[in-house]
């Protein structure tokens, strides 16, 4: 599906109009079934819906095993995405079905699900990261965010090692980018216990339990993080980094995977 679209419009600069195009970027709701029954709908640039219905039900942990997962029907119209999931048993019997309000763009909501799994959570990876790998992988992130680039409408995020980029999503939200990773990391079974999230967005709560749930120690993001997604990577011992811009970060929590952090 096409993510942008071109317009002709009129630009005011130097005290007057002119006539100029530029590219928008592609909003299409994407609603999940799961079982038949309709979860949620997102706003999204229908790039892969696979992966972010999947990843979103991870997130919201209404998947937690891939043999859960039976299979998964897309159906594609102009104007709206459907995403048909089906599991092998009911999740939504035993979760309380009450949404909340996220700080995320687009009147993003979740299900406010029982924490008690992510308290329980205990990140021990002994994964180390330079600062200069993290400027670097945040480098090529700006790099490749092809439609950040030509939209300005848009968030980014990849999974990656110390020296590389692995798994790149760029969509309307970090919430929706996020969960793309997790999508497909879920869907072909790939580890990410030692490995690491670099994103464009806010580090929100929400985030972070994303974060915890798809397993990665080390969080870094060119903006800043809230103070409850600080306290909570500290209770879960993830190394959560922020301001990554240039040669700059900020260290909120477990600098011991910082290589040159003592």
């Amino acid at each position: 599906m096409q993510d942008s679209f071109p317009y002709n419009v009129f630009e005011f600069s130097d005290g007057r109009f002119n006539e100029t195009s530029i590219t928008a970027i592609q909003e299409i709701p994407l609603t999940i079934y799961l079982n038949e029954q309709e979860v949620v709908t997102l706003l999204c640039t229908g790039k892969d819906p696979m992966a972010l219905a999947v990843g979103f039900l991870r997130s919201d942990g209404l998947l937690t095993d891939q043999k859960e997962l039976k299979k998964v029907r897309i159906e594609e119209k102009p104007d709206r995405i459907t995403a048909h999931v089906f599991t092998t048993h009911d999740p939504l019997s035993s979760h309380q079905m009450r949404r909340s309000i996220t700080s995320g763009c687009g009147k993003g909501t979740n299900f406010d699900r029982n924490m008690e799994d992510i308290n329980r959570a205990n990140i021990t990876s002994d994964m180390k990261l330079s600062p200069e790998e993290l400027f670097s992988l945040m480098d090529e992130l700006n790099k490749r965010s092809t439609l950040y680039m030509a939209t300005g409408g848009c968030h980014n995020a990849a999974l990656a090692v110390p020296d590389r980029l692995l798994i790149f999503y760029e969509d309307l939200g970090r919430h929706n980018a996020i969960d793309m990773i997790q999508g497909k990391c879920f869907l072909e079974d790939i580890d990410t216990k030692e490995k690491l999230i670099v994103t464009t967005g806010r580090i929100a709560s929400e985030i972070l339990i994303k974060a915890i749930r798809v397993g990665v120690p080390i969080l870094a993001s060119r903006s800043a993080a809230t103070r409850f997604s600080i306290d909570l990577a500290r209770k879960v011992n993830m190394t959560l980094i922020g301001y990554v811009r240039g040669q700059r970060m900020i260290v909120y929590n477990h600098a011991g995977r910082i290589k040159g952090v003592s």
